[in-house]
């Protein structure tokens, strides 16, 4: 009888947690200094042995930036992560939104070990939203092309001052609203990956030179009617000679997975992929990404490990 007690007891203190909604219930048994939890988008870092075998750090508890770090606007969201390491030095450019009126710019971050961050400043700020600040260096200098979904035009900026002075460059495509730009330079071509308004469409656009024209591939859309592989999910990236770009699966709920894609075909005339079998980030059943996770950014450090930028949506500590 003891035995039957105890077991009642245990499942009691679990079920008020095991709840889908979307404010996190009160426990009524809760002491009176229990932390408050409020679900948000949050950053965190993984590591791994390879891109794709990613997982928390031991020891390290996520996420590591929020939403409430950000100082100088009023920010309830911190997500789409980008690192970049330079001079022994992490920096992590990131969406930094007010939800309620759609409203945000491009947060910095920094760090000494890609763990421990400390919040800077919001490095551009426009009269419109920005998001995704999809960060990267070529030819001495570092570019970021942000999402602009409100505006019809997709923008260049480059940094004038690293990491803190950006200045607007151009637009590289205009006339229609492009989510998630994801760009690498790949057998003397750039390419971009990107898509329309919603999350069933990936196009593919190409350039001789990065500040040059643009134009849309033949065989894009590249993927039509499938929320599960299309929305871009990150950095593309040349690993082990082969480009792998990152999708959002959006089905059955926004962003609750990441899959990886190897290129084995891209050319100015053709294009074909095939997925990696396990997603490279999933959410969990709990905590601080137990909704969803949308979105990844490794690095290879110099020993050949790997330390990614994740998102997430789930329950954190308001207190």
């Amino acid at each position: 009888m003891a035995r039957i007690i105890n077991l009642l007891l245990l499942v009691s203190l679990i079920l008020p947690f095991g709840g889908c909604s979307t404010a996190p219930e009160e426990d009524p048994e809760a002491p009176d200094n229990a932390p408050e939890m409020q679900e948000a988008w949050t950053v965190g870092i993984y590591t791994g042995q390879s891109p794709f075998n990613l997982a928390p750090p031991e020891g390290l508890q996520n996420p590591v930036l929020t939403g409430t770090d950000v100082t100088d606007f009023n920010a309830d969201i911190a997500a789409h992560p980008f690192l970049i390491h330079d001079d022994n030095q992490f920096y992590l450019f990131f969406t930094a939104k007010y939800g309620p009126d759609d409203a945000g710019g491009i947060g910095l971050a920094q760090s000494p070990d890609g763990f421990e961050w400390t919040y800077e400043k919001m490095v551009i700020k426009e009269p419109f939203v920005l998001s995704y600040p999809y960060v990267f260096a070529w030819q001495g200098e570092y570019y970021m092309i942000p999402e602009c979904h409100t505006e019809d035009s997709l923008r260049l900026y480059r940094a004038t001052e690293f990491p803190l002075e950006w200045t607007f460059e151009k637009e590289l495509l205009s006339g229609e609203s492009f989510i998630s730009a994801s760009v690498a330079f790949f057998q003397d071509t750039w390419w971009m990956f990107v898509s329309p308004e919603g999350n069933r469409t990936l196009r593919l656009f190409y350039a001789s030179e990065l500040t040059g024209d643009w134009a849309e591939h033949p065989m894009s859309p590249i993927i039509e009617e499938n929320p599960d592989i299309a929305r871009p999910a990150g950095r593309v990236m040349v690993y082990q000679g082969s480009l792998y770009r990152l999708g959002q699966d959006c089905a059955p709920t926004y962003g609750n997975q990441v899959h990886a894609f190897r290129v084995t075909e891209i050319s100015p005339a053709n294009y074909r992929e095939e997925m990696i079998k396990a997603p490279v980030v999933r959410a969990d059943s709990e905590g601080w990404n137990s909704k969803a996770m949308h979105h990844v950014d490794p690095r290879q450090l110099e020993d050949g490990t790997w330390i990614a930028a994740v998102d997430a949506l789930g329950a954190i500590s308001v207190n």
